[in-house]
């Protein structure tokens, strides 16, 4: 999250009216993320999130919008998006696409232990099975055409050993796509983008997943996978945790047991997962867009723990 688009008070204060969310107490900005605008904003009701869509469509957004409306229906703590008196839940603010959820309670666990890796692997499981029967349909928009498209834009900033890594993982990725196994992988929708910060815990309790808006259909060992990527491993290193990992592994497949294809491809998953991410962000830091709070990734870290999933392949 950050904030690339300035909201004055009045333009808050006349979607909180429309909403009939009570009168505007505050308004403040988020720090973070790389994608949208995004406030904090309080009323006499309660406590919500702003958020203005700066590169997603007014066309792409119901997909989103309506996924987190149907996970929460069916008891997934996730941000509940307000309609209007029409109904609608896709607004505008100053000219931009924008949404008001409900802001979730709790704080994200950015140290996480075992206890937190199982609750995010079985809360996972969960809402990959409570997303079986959204009937909407958009791809993972940063899945492997995208990849393909990125991969040569982000290819002249690197070095030759990088470029020769990034181009060798991204043939490997596509040769893992055209295959009988992957083609059985189930899938669904996927939040795609489940990382520490966009779980929130009070103690040791799940409050809620947010931040749906790299959601798509993909498969769901990818979702897993990007968990994996980010809650279970060592972050100065990039090098697997096995105590989380089996942790998060078990919880999971206690609710959705994984398929012969899923446990076969698992390691390669592990390795898009890892890809995807280096790619974004080796985009988002060299190709930076304009934002009054934004502080890009840094995308070596992805290097790091795709190194280290070739390196050390895990054993299910």
């Amino acid at each position: 999250m950050a904030v690339f688009t300035q909201v004055p008070l009045k333009d808050a204060r006349t979607l909180v009216r429309r909403l009939q969310l009570g009168e505007l107490q505050a308004l403040r900005g988020i720090e973070g993320g790389i994608e949208n605008t995004n406030y904090f904003l309080t009323t006499d009701q309660g406590e919500f999130v702003l958020t203005l869509f700066e590169r997603l469509t007014a066309e792409q957004l119901p997909f989103y919008l309506h996924l987190m409306k149907h996970l929460a229906h069916a008891g997934i703590p996730v941000p509940d998006p307000r309609a209007d008196k029409h109904g609608e839940i896709l607004h505008t603010v100053c000219g931009k696409p924008a949404a008001l959820v409900n802001r979730l309670s709790g704080k994200s666990e950015l140290a996480p232990q075992p206890v937190h890796c199982a609750a995010v692997g079985d809360m996972l499981a969960r809402m990959h099975l409570a997303g079986r029967d959204y009937e909407r349909q958009q791809p993972n928009l940063r899945g492997l055409p995208w990849w393909n498209e990125t991969v040569p834009v982000v290819l002249p900033y690197l070095a030759p050993e990088q470029a020769a890594l990034l181009q060798s993982e991204l043939s490997y990725q596509n040769h893992v796509a055209a295959s009988s196994a992957y083609t059985a992988l189930p899938r669904g929708p996927v939040h795609a983008d489940l990382f520490r910060d966009n779980v929130m815990f009070d103690g040791e309790a799940l409050t809620g997943f947010f931040d749906f808006y790299f959601a798509g259909v993909d498969t769901w060992m990818f979702d897993l996978a990007v968990c994996l990527n980010d809650w279970c491993i060592d972050q100065s290193t990039g090098s697997h945790d096995a105590v989380r990992a089996g942790a998060m592994l078990r919880a999971y497949q206690a609710v959705r047991p994984l398929t012969a294809a899923e446990r076969e491809l698992l390691n390669a998953m592990l390795r898009a997962g890892a890809l995807r991410f280096w790619i974004s962000r080796l985009w988002d830091f060299h190709l930076p867009r304009e934002a009054s709070l934004l502080k890009p990734h840094d995308p070596t870290h992805f290097e790091r723990v795709l190194r280290q999933r070739i390196a050390q392949p895990l054993a299910l």
